[in-house]
């Protein structure tokens, strides 16, 4: 799914990709708890950034079928977001990926937080019934969990998450 112009880049970014939404949901549901690590958009944004801006819009609207398939009364919410979500990734990619771990951190804590804040908005789904509770608390605590297992397995698993260019 990656463009990438090396020869082996292509192919170790798209298992990347394909681990990370099957950690969606094969660890991610063991987590458990009003916090928790988004692998879909660590993988989408992964791979947004090696991607134009099209292409990485149609990644995250597949991602978001897959979501909103799990959740029917609220689709096309997640189809909506992780395409924006996507596309401003694509975008931003020259100027927040790269080798910079806290910038990459930075760009996931905010992806994800946006996320959270559009789909609560969009949906009405909160966590615990508080719309302050989940906005204020659970969002931030979730984004910056997303963020921190983004760097790990960046740190970790380079060779399949590696941007363009760098």
């Amino acid at each position: 799914m990656p463009a990438d112009t090396r020869g082996g880049g292509a192919f170790l970014g798209t298992i990347g990709f394909l681990l990370l939404v099957l950690a969606q949901f094969a660890v991610a549901p063991l987590l458990g708890g009003p916090v928790r690590v988004d692998f879909i958009v660590i993988a989408l944004l992964f791979a947004a950034v090696r991607m134009r801006p099209g292409l990485a819009a149609l990644t995250g609207l597949a991602l978001g079928v897959v979501i909103d398939a799990l959740a029917p009364a609220h689709f096309g919410a997640a189809m909506l977001i992780l395409t924006l979500i996507g596309v401003g990734a694509s975008w931003l990619r020259a100027a927040f990926f790269g080798d910079n771990l806290g910038l990459t951190a930075l760009l996931l804590i905010g992806g994800r937080f946006a996320f959270d804040v559009a789909y609560t908005l969009m949906t009405g789904a909160t966590i615990g019934g508080s719309l302050l509770m989940t906005l204020g608390v659970w969002a931030p605590l979730s984004a910056l969990a997303t963020g921190v297992a983004g760097v790990v397995l960046l740190t970790l698993f380079r060779p399949l998450f590696r941007a363009k260019g760098s």
